[in-house]
């Protein structure tokens, strides 16, 4: 991203009338990576006017904002954040509860700021630009067919790290809203897939960036499927087994690892790199034992786990995975076919490490985890669905992929729990009355070397 790049009057004095509300409404919003610390400043990186803000109606500003936060490594740059912020005269009471405030000073002085996303005609502007390809100062736009006209927005309100409108129930525009320099994998792997001719993901249709940095995908929106969280909690719920979509959720990842195989670089993953991955593991753990007590008498269990990883000779491939698999990432259609989506990875980790190739094992371990989590879920635990669950993805997976996931047991354990100990953090955090389904997992993981 440039420096600072603007198609807005008086850039200079925009920011500093907007701080004073952004420090208040930034540090709320479930998508602000920088929780628990304080904003300290601002910096503008591109502001530009989507809709102009002197006309007679409502104006669309959007704006990439660094958010400068102490604690931030030596020499590494303060996290960017993509805004689009509506701005009126006055707000429409059916627009109050999207109010940032008020600015008092500068030149949008007396206007009300709002979350532009959540004013339908603001968010049908952004899909009519998408359906333009072209430039709007440093944004660019792009389609790759052509789309249909004005269809009405809605916001998904389910989102975490990004934000989500469906446009008629035919696409999903997926904002991301906290950017880095480089290929966004949510829009670099459905790219690579739908060009391979994988139908297990839906082909992006359309997307918006700023220099090297995604700032937005449109997809088809799948609107008669469900995920496959909710399908393996009705499942539980009913006293069914979900062995049959699990076998075929195993074909439908493997499918995914083979078209990923054939339209990126590949390589052979080499001793040294499986000594590496299991170090990077046991640090990670060794920093969660400090975070969470809990561990502590698991710790030694749990780096056998890890240590059997690093001495295993190297074997396998290293290549383009999805990063952050799990139930909630797929969703299954009216017909029983599984489609998988959000390629993102893991978006609190960086974007270069996203984009590294790494073992397809990581994401079944992710999947397996997924399917202990909902099982773990139901009252009574149900332990034997959820190994019957995890037997079947395997199996699917082998069918599809002609290599069973389960025959790199040190990889994949180590994987699996590595997922374990994160889940212990997160839920330690935010949701301390999850605590014991991950802990679950940690105890029979430390006790299987």
């Amino acid at each position: 991203m440039p420096e600072t790049a603007s198609t807005t009057r008086a850039p200079d004095a925009l920011l500093p009338s907007l701080a004073p509300l952004l420090h208040e409404w930034l540090p709320r919003q479930r998508w602000f990576a920088g929780k628990g610390r304080r904003v300290i400043g601002f910096t503008l990186d591109a502001a530009t006017e989507l809709l102009p803000l002197d006309g007679a109606g409502p104006g669309l500003l959007h704006l990439l904002v660094r958010v400068e936060q102490p604690g931030r490594p030596a020499g590494t740059p303060a996290d960017c954040y993509q805004l689009l912020l509506g701005v009126r005269t006055q707000l429409p009471p059916r627009l109050a509860p999207a109010l940032i405030g008020r600015i008092r000073q500068g030149p949008l002085a007396g206007r009300a700021v709002y979350e532009g996303l959540r004013d339908p005609r603001l968010a049908g502007l952004l899909y009519e630009r998408l359906r333009s390809p072209g430039r709007t100062g440093p944004l660019r736009f792009h389609a790759t067919t052509a789309l249909p006209p004005a269809l009405a927005p809605r916001v998904l309100d389910a989102e975490q790290s990004n934000s989500s409108l469906v446009y008629g129930d035919s696409y999903i525009l997926k904002i991301f809203r906290r950017v880095s320099p480089g290929a966004n994998p949510d829009l670099e792997l459905p790219l690579a897939l739908s060009r391979a001719g994988c139908a297990r993901v839906p082909a992006p249709v359309a997307w918006f960036e700023s220099g090297a940095s995604t700032l937005g995908v449109l997809q088809p929106y799948l609107r008669d499927s469900r995920d496959g969280w909710r399908l393996a909690l009705d499942a539980l719920a009913d006293g069914r087994e979900f062995v049959t979509e699990a076998r075929a959720l195993g074909r439908a990842t493997a499918e995914v690892h083979l078209a990923l195989a054939d339209a990126l670089p590949t390589r052979r993953l080499r001793r040294s790199e499986t000594e590496h991955l299991a170090a990077a593991m046991d640090r990670r753990l060794h920093a969660a034992a400090q975070a969470v007590p809990a561990l502590l008498p698991y710790v030694p269990g749990l780096r056998a786990v890890f240590a059997a990883a690093g001495e295993a000779p190297g074997a396998g491939a290293l290549q383009r995975i999805h990063g952050d698999l799990h139930l909630g990432q797929t969703l299954r259609g009216s017909d029983g076919g599984w489609a998988v989506i959000d390629f993102e990875g893991e978006p609190a980790k960086p974007l270069d490490e996203r984009r590294s190739p790494q073992p397809t094992v990581r994401d079944v371990a992710g999947m397996l985890r997924s399917f202990d989590y909902a099982a773990r879920t139901h009252r009574p635990w149900n332990a034997d669905w959820a190994a019957r669950c995890r037997a079947a993805y395997c199996t699917g997976y082998a069918e599809a992929a002609g290599a069973d996931p389960r025959a790199d047991p040190a990889l994949l354990r180590a994987y699996e729990t590595d997922k374990a100990v994160y889940e212990v953090v997160y839920e330690a955090r935010h949701r301390p009355d999850w605590l014991p389904v991950p802990m679950s997992a940690i105890e029979r993981l430390a006790a299987s070397t």
